[in-house]
């Protein structure tokens, strides 16, 4: 089995090694774009282009499925894709909302994103679908992918943005970047118990097993 993952930055490493944990013996390949990162402030025509470009090296490789590990280019460019190269499968990442309103006692829940995936259809569906009866608060991450990028981003920063989710009663908080993957144990230790941490990869996982068997 082959699996190709495209991020728009380092987020997809972080992806890449939960695959590989739970398929050992699978061909894991990577390309990002760290020389337009982050997406987040781009426009749709633009996160269409730049993804389509950069996942050729994993078309070319004959993919079984490819991963984008972006929740922007996923929520912006999936559909393109999938109408352009309707023989290749695809995964796309998004926020967790429903996972999240299952699990939130409050109803009170965070989503952390860059504002090209808060303000794209797909998310406001899934709150629409899943979420009518939560509050949901969106922090200001706007820097958070250019910070991790760089490792610039200070505990005092985040402490500051965990405390006021918190202080607004959220007991879930969804990672809605691939980046955030890679400060996860950062703001748990931050939400100290008090908040859920949800990031994707054990889902894209059974999306990936899903997929497969179907092929079987």
């Amino acid at each position: 089995m082959k699996l190709g993952i495209f991020d728009s930055g380092i987020g997809g490493e972080a992806v890449a090694l939960s695959l590989q944990n739970r398929f050992p013996s699978a061909t894991i390949e990577t390309v990002n774009d760290t020389q337009n990162v982050p997406y987040g402030d781009k426009t749709t025509n633009e996160i269409i282009q730049l993804t389509n470009k950069a996942i050729q090296p994993l078309l070319k490789s004959q993919c079984d499925i490819i991963i984008l590990a972006c929740n922007t280019a996923t929520a912006v460019a999936i559909d393109y894709l999938r109408l352009t190269y309707p023989n290749q499968k695809f995964i796309g990442i998004e926020p967790m909302i429903k996972k999240a309103a299952e699990l939130t006692n409050t109803n009170v829940i965070a989503v952390c994103a860059t504002p090209r995936t808060l303000q794209s259809e797909r998310y406001k569906n899934l709150i629409i679908k899943f979420a009518k009866h939560c509050t949901i608060i969106e922090p200001d991450c706007s820097e958070w992918a250019y910070m991790i990028e760089r490792s610039q981003i200070s505990d005092e920063h985040l402490s500051d943005v965990v405390s006021a989710m918190l202080n607004q009663q959220a007991d879930v908080i969804v990672l809605g970047c691939t980046h955030y993957h890679w400060i996860k144990n950062r703001i748990e230790t931050l939400a100290d118990g008090k908040a859920i941490i949800l990031e994707p990869s054990s889902a894209i996982a059974d999306r990936v097993e899903s997929l497969l068997a179907k092929a079987a």
